[in-house]
């Protein structure tokens, strides 16, 4: 027989035993309600999938049910209770079940004898590919291994499959977007792709084969709701859906939206106005020809992501032509900056573009450059989408990576942070960059290599910072009409440095790069310097080589 002392101790663990229990019920109850959520579900996720109370669908405090997963995958892919548009949600989180379920998905389709166009077509008109960036590569990851599963003997790797899978995607957006200028080229196509492959070179036969699929057949995608095709809407054509671009006011000088009758409709019209065009640099910084340098008068239009053209008399109600349509700059990822070494002619900018395409152009006065500078950057922080993440692998030689030209969907908080991570990596691999210089004795090939590596970072470290600084500026306003807070922002000269010189000193930023064994300092080796003064000199001389002549 148990004294009281026994018994009452018992009582307390049975006691804290349920309470255990029902606390863990609890959280059990909340992780499956925020599964619900995140999926947009119209009822509990578990009862859809008729699991008992012993089955769990949780990751973490339970261990996940791969039994689940197959029935759960088997579900979404015979859209049994589902929409197209929730198999995306389930496949593209980034936790253990959604792994399970995507696996398991994928296995109920077969790439085996496919090229990979083949494989990504068969794939795309069964899954609704969809969501932001890291959720879709999420996503093209499992298509990737899955096509590796099914052809073993296959010459590549599953990361360089997935690489290629990525080039493809943009590929297709680049060359069958209705509001993309200049389409990528074949040539252009292998040179971003160069030592990709594990270190190597994809072979040159494949990816003109891969190019001229896409160029021949788009890819086509299954459509289920007006948010799938928000999703892959091309640059700009989406603004005026997103949920960002609902709140702002983003009046150009006319302060109305373009016709409904222009190409593309729906988009926010963000500045209009007369500006005078020259092209110095084509995609990758190389030189444009002579006979196609001149300057040109065009009425220009900020309309979403892209700058349109448009030759003579502007009028709202005329549509765009094809010419006009094809002198389109697109904007994501670009930087416009203030040509202070540009002599030859006053109030002129440069515009440099995500693939390095290199543009002059001169407004009409003073303010009207700073008010283009201000917006261009403006737009191009709030709306370009996260890159993707960067290929692995051993090569050396150096390429910039692709990046996404799709329209975001992060909010400005969102966006900021997704900025800031980008800057600190580029810092403090500039850094380190610049702490290993190349020996005196490297010369050709490898020297230029050091050379282009530093000068692209130090370039999107700038632009980074210009894009932090013009969120943060515009979060502290509270403005949300962009006429109001670029007055406000000029106003402030703290902040000129965002729309005439744009830098960014980042507070934890190495010491200058130590000086080139034997050859002096490694600024004029790159043509940066990390002190203030030095590194707007060496940007001056940077860019005079671009876009000065």
């Amino acid at each position: 027989m148990r004294s009281g002392y026994e018994e009452r101790r018992s009582r307390g663990v049975r006691g804290q035993t349920t309470r255990d229990e029902k606390h863990r019920n609890s959280c059990y109850s909340r992780e499956k309600a925020r599964l619900a959520t995140d999926s947009e579900l119209d009822q509990d996720l578990s009862d859809r999938l008729g699991l008992s109370s012993s089955e769990t669908l949780t990751n973490g405090s339970r261990r996940s049910d791969v039994a689940a997963a197959k029935r759960l995958a088997k579900r979404l892919f015979n859209l049994d209770g589902f929409k197209k548009s929730d198999v995306s949600r389930h496949l593209s989180k980034n936790n253990d079940f959604s792994q399970m379920v995507a696996e398991e998905y994928l296995s109920f389709f077969s790439f085996t004898s496919l090229t990979l166009d083949q494989a990504l077509r068969t794939f795309l008109r069964q899954f609704a590919l969809m969501g932001e960036t890291q959720e879709r590569e999420r996503v093209l990851a499992h298509f990737s291994r899955r096509y590796v599963e099914c052809n073993p003997k296959a010459v590549m790797s599953e990361d360089a499959v997935h690489t290629l899978t990525c080039a493809l995607m943009l590929l297709n957006t680049d060359l069958h977007g209705q509001n993309v200028g200049k389409r990528m080229s074949c040539t252009q196509f292998i040179g971003n792709l160069e030592g990709l492959n594990e270190g190597l070179d994809f072979p040159k036969d494949l990816l003109k084969a891969l190019y001229n699929s896409i160029k021949n057949q788009k890819l086509q995608w299954t459509l289920d709701e007006e948010e799938l095709r928000k999703s892959f809407s091309e640059l700009g054509d989406s603004l005026c859906d997103s949920d960002v671009s609902r709140s702002m006011k983003g009046e150009g000088s006319s302060g109305k939206l373009l016709s409904d009758g222009t190409k593309p409709t729906g988009t926010l019209l963000y500045k209009n106005g007369f500006l005078v065009r020259k092209v110095h640099a084509d995609s990758d910084g190389k030189r444009t020809p002579r006979g196609k340098r001149g300057w040109k008068t065009f009425y220009a239009i900020l309309k979403g992501l892209i700058l349109y053209l448009q030759k003579g008399e502007y009028r709202p109600e005329k549509q765009l032509s094809d010419e006009d349509l094809k002198n389109a700059v697109s904007i994501h990822h670009s930087l416009a900056m203030k040509a202070s070494d540009y002599s030859k002619r006053p109030n002129v900018f440069y515009l440099r573009t995500a693939d390095w395409r290199v543009y002059l152009f001169q407004a009409p006065n003073d303010e009207q450059m700073q008010s283009w500078i201000t917006r261009i950057n403006t737009v191009a922080a709030l709306f370009s989408s996260p890159p993707f993440p960067a290929a692995i692998g051993s090569q050396k030689k150096f390429s910039r990576p692709l990046l996404p030209g799709t329209m975001s969907k992060l909010s400005e908080e969102e966006q900021i942070r997704s900025h800031e991570a980008r800057f600190r990596a580029i810092s403090t691999e500039l850094a380190e960059l610049r702490s290993f210089p190349p020996d005196r004795k490297v010369k050709g090939r490898e020297l230029e290599e050091y050379r282009q590596r530093d000068e692209y970072l130090d370039f999107e470290k700038t632009r980074y910072g210009t894009y932090i600084m013009l969120l943060r500026a515009k979060i502290r306003s509270g403005e949300e009409d962009l006429s109001v807070f670029e007055s406000l922002l000029l106003e402030d000269s703290s902040l000129q440095r965002a729309h005439s010189s744009p830098t960014l000193q980042d507070s934890s930023q190495a010491s200058q790069a130590s000086s080139i064994r034997g050859g002096g300092d490694s600024s004029k080796a790159s043509g940066y310097s990390s002190s203030s003064k030095p590194r707007q000199e060496g940007q001056r001389h940077s860019y005079r080589q671009a876009v000065k002549k």
